[in-house]
Order: C-alpha cells, then sequence, then structure tokens
C-alpha cells in the first residue's frame, strides 16, 4: 500500500510541475511586451466648457496644478453625481481657504453605454474645463487602462485615484496627504498613499456571505504569496500619488482590468517606492460593476501570470526612468 501512495504522490507531484511549466509557457509567449499607451485620434482631445477641442497635456509636462483627481467611470451616469457633488464642494472649499491651492478633476468615461461622459460634462460647463475635464474613450479599456489615461494627461504635482462611486468620504484625502509627507523625504520624489478597508475586514465579514468571504480570503492569499506584501487591502480604489511615482509605475503597467492595483504596487516595491497604507472611512454603495465569481476567477488568473510574466522574464522592470 505505501509504495503506491508513493507513486500516487510522485506522480501527482510530476503532474503539478508539469502544469506549471505549461501555465508559464502560455503566461510568457502570451505576454506583451512593455506597454504603449495607444490613444485614438479621439482621446487625444478633451472638450472645453464651450464644447470646442483642445489637446489634452501629458504627465511628462511640468505640473500645474496642485492635485490631479483621475476618476474612472463606466456607466456611471446615477452615481456620478453624487461623487462629484462631494468631492467638487470639498476641493471648492479648500480652495477659498486656500487661494494658492489648485487642483482639477479628470472624468475617463470607459466607453460607457450610458449618458456618463454627457452628466460629466455637466460639471465642465459649470466649473470650467482648467477644473473638470471629461476624457471619452473609444472602447472599454478596463478600470485600470482608464485611469492610466487618465494619469498620462494629469496636470497635477500630487495625483488622486478616485472611484465613481464615491464609497470613499472624499475629505479622507487628507489622511492621505498626511501620511505621504510622513514617508519624506521621497527617494528620487516617489511616494504612494493607499487608503485602506483592512480595519473595516470584520465588519465587513458579518456582511457577506461565507462564498463571497472565502473568495475575498483567497484573493487577499494569492496577492500576498504571488506579488505585494506589507499592504493589506490592494483593492482600495482611493489612492494618492506623488506625479513621480504615478509616471514611473503607470508607464510600465501591462494589467488594465480589476487587478491592475496589484501590478500597480507589485512595481512600486521592485523601483523601491515608499508606500503608505491609511484607514479611510468606506461605505458600499449599490451598483457596483463586479460580477463574485467570474470576477474573482479573472483577477486570480491575473494575479498568477503577473508573477510568472516577471518572474520568466515576459516583462521587465527597469531602475533607471523611461519616458513613453
Amino acid at each position: 500500500m505505501a509504495p503506491l501512495l508513493l507513486q500516487l504522490a510522485v506522480f501527482g507531484a510530476a503532474l503539478a510541475v508539469v502544469a506549471l511549466i505549461l501555465i508559464s509557457f502560455v503566461a510568457f509567449v502570451t505576454a506583451t511586451k512593455m506597454p504603449h499607451l495607444h490613444q485614438h485620434e479621439e482621446e487625444k482631445f478633451f472638450l472645453n466648457a464651450k464644447g470646442q477641442k483642445e489637446t489634452l497635456p501629458s504627465i511628462w509636462n511640468s505640473p500645474s496644478k496642485q492635485l490631479s483627481v483621475v476618476v474612472p467611470s463606466y456607466n456611471e451616469e446615477e452615481r456620478l453625481p453624487v461623487m462629484m457633488d462631494e468631492a467638487l464642494g470639498y476641493l471648492e472649499k479648500r480652495q477659498k481657504q486656500d487661494p494658492l491651492f489648485t487642483y482639477e478633476m479628470i472624468i475617463v468615461d470607459d466607453g460607457s453605454k450610458d449618458q456618463t461622459s454627457k452628466v460629466a460634462f455637466k460639471y465642465c460647463q459649470k466649473y470650467g474645463s482648467d477644473k473638470v475635464r471629461v476624457i471619452t474613450l473609444v472602447k472599454n479599456r478596463g478600470k485600470g487602462g482608464a485611469v492610466r489615461m487618465g494619469v498620462f494627461s494629469s496636470r497635477g504635482e500630487k495625483i488622486l485615484m478616485a472611484d465613481a462611486d464615491g464609497a470613499t468620504k472624499f475629505p479622507d484625502i487628507e489622511k492621505l496627504e498626511k501620511g505621504l509627507n510622513n514617508l519624506q523625504p521621497w527617494p528620487n520624489q516617489m511616494a504612494i498613499a493607499c487608503g485602506s478597508r483592512a480595519h473595516l475586514e470584520k465588519e465587513s465579514i458579518a456582511q457577506r456571505s461565507y462564498f463571497r468571504t472565502l473568495l475575498m480570503y483567497g484573493f487577499h492569499f494569492l496577492v500576498w504569496f504571488l506579488c505585494v506584501r506589507g499592504i493589506r487591502d490592494t483593492q482600495c480604489g482611493f489612492k494618492l500619488l506623488t506625479r513621480e511615482a504615478a509616471s514611473r509605475t503607470f508607464s510600465s503597467l501591462h494589467i488594465e482590468r480589476w487587478a491592475f492595483d496589484v501590478e500597480l504596487l507589485y512595481i512600486a516595491q521592485f523601483l523601491k517606492i515608499p508606500i503608505a497604507e491609511i484607514a479611510v472611512n468606506w461605505t458600499e454603495i449599490e451598483g457596483s460593476k463586479l460580477v463574485p465569481f467570474w470576477s474573482w476567477l479573472q483577477m486570480g488568473k491575473d494575479l498568477l501570470f503577473i508573477r510568472l510574466r516577471y518572474l520568466t522574464g515576459a516583462w521587465r522592470l527597469e531602475q533607471t526612468r523611461k519616458r513613453k
């Protein structure tokens, strides 16, 4: 009996090794090289408040604002106004208190099928295109792709990623700013502050089904085991980056869908960019675009491929800065 069990164990181990080699091979041959920011002609412009086309700036230009807020939006005509009202209310109040404070909000419509761009453009007309800009993508790229397009068209010294659902209270940006400042001196002017919901985990588990809780723990384990350690919540959509950190990380980003946050932080840790994880207020908002099982499955595959592609050299990171 023992020899049979040993043979089965050896056979199982051999199968696992073969499977890993095959998966690694697939990951390698299907990998794209260093990502190129492809823009359709229509995506190189934004409409000013008068409806006239203007050329979008580049992250490689010198900053002209203190803060850029990038909001990826896909079919968000209903949830976006609540978030925009809160964010702009806060930003306008802050500017009145400190006239030297300057900002812009960039709403990136990720190929929506509803009226997201029209809803966002109303804010451009109200506040002016120097403060609110709308980028409408020709086709859906995924959340990571939309954020990347917004980041690469931003003018801020610091760049905030914020979800369109307004789940995180916008004034919590001050917590991220404090966390970012506490990381100084910033090596090569690079630092990142990540909003975190990890302190709310016990409460969220109580409200979730056992299946969703199992998926959550499985995803957290894969993130820790394969890609990013030391960050408990990689997926919170509220992140503040210095301009240099944003340009370095997003210019190396390959993943354009939900798991892009993980690759972003993987790149940041490789480049030894200091990262602060900051607890923020967060409320679950109805209307999430995530389909629990299939979205987690896709993200799990992306995590495995992120690790294997960097491990096999299909994707490479360099310490030196390269302009796109």
